[in-house]
């Protein structure tokens, strides 16, 4: 990651469209949108809990973030399972207990698309590539990194230079 994103890749970030969540506590919750963290910066974590590479680097990338971070009340950290294939078990289910397994204290949200065994909205609208997948959204509500790819101590880095 490096400190400026391109120019030609940053685009308004659209809407979530996921409509089941729990809260940092691992409680139901009502939806979750892109308008509630206004002059935030934002970043979502997209996975899939049959994912080896979300268990393998995903997840701990992510918590190591959120560990070094969490003081920083500017900074919002999300993940949602957005669920492209084997609907029966990436299930609402399985990314609670995924919160569990990794301590993260953070909202989460099931995307199964709008019937349930579809694409994700997540993945359609900000046209990510799979999973594990970070996008970094800034406090003006445009995507300045989406990618398979993370350092997370290059984003940690970068993240705590912001304004």
């Amino acid at each position: 990651m490096s400190s400026k994103p391109e120019q030609e890749k940053v685009f308004k970030a659209p809407e979530f469209h996921v409509k089941n969540w729990i809260d940092a506590n691992g409680n139901k919750t009502e939806a979750i949108k892109l308008s509630d963290f206004k002059g935030k910066f934002k970043i979502v974590y997209c996975f899939q809990h049959w994912c080896p590479g979300c268990h393998s680097k995903g997840l701990p990338d992510l918590k190591k973030m959120v560990e070094a971070l969490h003081e920083n009340k500017n900074i919002i950290f999300l993940a949602i399972q957005t669920v492209f294939e084997g609907h029966d078990a990436n299930t609402y289910q399985k990314m609670v207990e995924t919160q569990k397994q990794y301590s993260l204290k953070i909202p989460f949200g099931h995307d199964a698309g709008d019937d349930g065994k579809s694409y994700s909205n997540m993945m359609k609208n900000y046209k990510t590539g799979g999973t594990p997948w970070f996008i970094f959204i800034d406090k003006h509500d445009n995507v300045v990194y989406s990618e398979f790819h993370l350092n997370p101590d290059a984003a940690i880095q970068f993240l705590k230079e912001l304004k």
